[in-house]
């Protein structure tokens, strides 16, 4: 046995250890290993995979569609009985009807196979100019079965939304023998907060500082937000941006108002902020940018990857005080509203994680006080943040304090009646096996 095929075999069991936890599975560009990887993985009698290679005809999601049915279809024959069935109009302008096409692919998607399986999306660099290609494999990352996976083998970082991605913990991404945990394209961000560098906050309501003093002389919160976005998207085209920012404009108008808001940008920072290379603007890299998201992120994954409860803990606080808050709170643009929701569920994860640290060590009043600050910042919207009040109300009940149990939920009930919301079903069936 060679010494390479024993490396392959190795990263092969790396990967489906990983696959346990992630739903998504980066191969990384610098991986040398990663096109032999996945021939192995279509070769292995013990792993169920379905391929798909991007070509030069996906330039939309109309054709990508198109295109993934009938390559699927040749592996599955079943496969896209519920995409096919949509109305025409659909299939025809699919992004105008994004929700209920993706709800359809899915479905197919989760007919594959009952048993875990790994759909491969091979040559996927060839997507990188197509906005809607990439808007569709992200969402469908968040969307897939319990038991499915998505493999990415790229020559490029693709350009999805990696750091919220992992701030919930989905994707696993892979270099050979290693599991990239943070710095993901690089060392572009300064290591640490200086007065040299660019201190960038977002968690909470969002403000950059430099030399010590907070930056005001934005003209306006569109130049703001501008930075904060490409923050969060490392690389992106114009046309994605503008969408973000200026939807309803026609496009000459969404891209005069770019340029306006990008020379303002400039102008607050006293930097060649964007760089603008190869139909992609991305922040300059010879900017120093201390970003507190990505130190959020690092410390939560730090966490999931120990089983050294001590150092669970020590990286579960250190993410809890980085979270001063919702992301960029005072703003509710889409991109926004999306990302606070899911960096809010890291943040839950990791107060659940240290509260039940506390209680199992006897310190429920400690586990308590944690919570409780949880709740008072946490986004209402975030997937997990009834788990905050669920866990308050089992420790107040299981610390014969029943009574207060019941009390927290009425007066959550209150609050959700008052904003006109729901409380969740889960919250209210434990509520009344607390009354029976």
């Amino acid at each position: 046995m060679t010494r390479q095929y024993q490396q392959l075999l190795r990263l092969q069991e790396r990967l489906l250890q990983e696959a346990q936890k992630s739903r998504l599975l980066l191969l990384h560009p610098h991986s040398r290993l990663r096109s032999l990887l996945i021939a192995q993985l279509m070769l292995s009698e013990d792993v169920q995979t379905f391929y798909y290679a991007i070509n030069a005809d996906d330039v939309n999601l109309k054709y990508l569609l198109n295109n993934m049915l009938n390559r699927l279809a040749a592996q599955h024959p079943s496969f896209g009985r519920h995409t096919n069935v949509l109305p025409h109009y659909m299939h025809k302008d699919p992004i105008a009807h994004f929700d209920t096409v993706l709800a359809a692919f899915v479905r197919d998607i989760s007919e594959l196979s009952d048993d875990l399986f790994f759909l491969i999306l091979d040559e996927y660099d060839i997507s990188d100019r197509a906005d809607e290609v990439q808007r569709f494999v992200e969402r469908l990352s968040n969307a897939l079965p319990p038991h499915a996976r998505i493999i990415i083998n790229s020559r490029t970082l693709p350009r999805l939304p990696w750091l919220s991605m992992m701030a919930q913990g989905r994707p696993s991404i892979i270099k050979d023998d290693r599991i990239i945990t943070g710095r993901l394209y690089g060392d572009d961000n300064a290591d640490r907060e200086d007065d040299t560098t660019l201190q960038v906050y977002t968690l909470g309501p969002g403000f950059v500082m430099t030399d010590s003093r907070m930056i005001d002389t934005w003209e306006g919160h569109l130049p703001r937000l501008l930075f904060f976005f490409m923050l969060e998207r490392p690389l992106i085209t114009r046309s994605e941006i503008c969408e973000a920012f200026w939807p309803d404009l026609e496009p000459e108008q969404g891209v005069n108002v770019f340029h306006v808001t990008k020379r303002r940008l400039h102008k607050a920072l006293q930097a060649d902020v964007l760089v603008h290379e190869d139909g992609y603007y991305q922040l300059n890299p010879e900017l120093p940018v201390y970003y507190d998201v990505l130190e959020f992120v690092e410390a939560l994954t730090a966490a999931r990857r120990t089983d050294d409860e001590e150092v669970k803990m020590v990286n579960w606080l250190h993410a809890s005080d980085l979270y001063r808050g919702p992301f960029l709170q005072s703003h509710n643009e889409r991109w926004i509203v999306e990302r606070r929701a899911e960096f809010c569920d890291g943040y839950v994860e990791a107060v659940i994680g240290m509260a039940q640290v506390w209680y199992e060590r006897s310190q429920s009043e400690m586990a308590l006080t944690i919570l409780r600050k949880a709740a008072s910042i946490a986004d209402n919207d975030a997937p997990r943040h009834e788990e905050i009040h669920l866990l308050i109300m089992r420790i107040l009940d299981e610390t014969g304090r029943r009574s207060e149990s019941i009390a927290h939920y009425k007066a959550l009930a209150d609050k959700a009646k008052k904003a006109k919301r729901k409380v969740s079903e889960r919250l209210t069936e434990y509520y009344r096996s607390l009354k029976s």
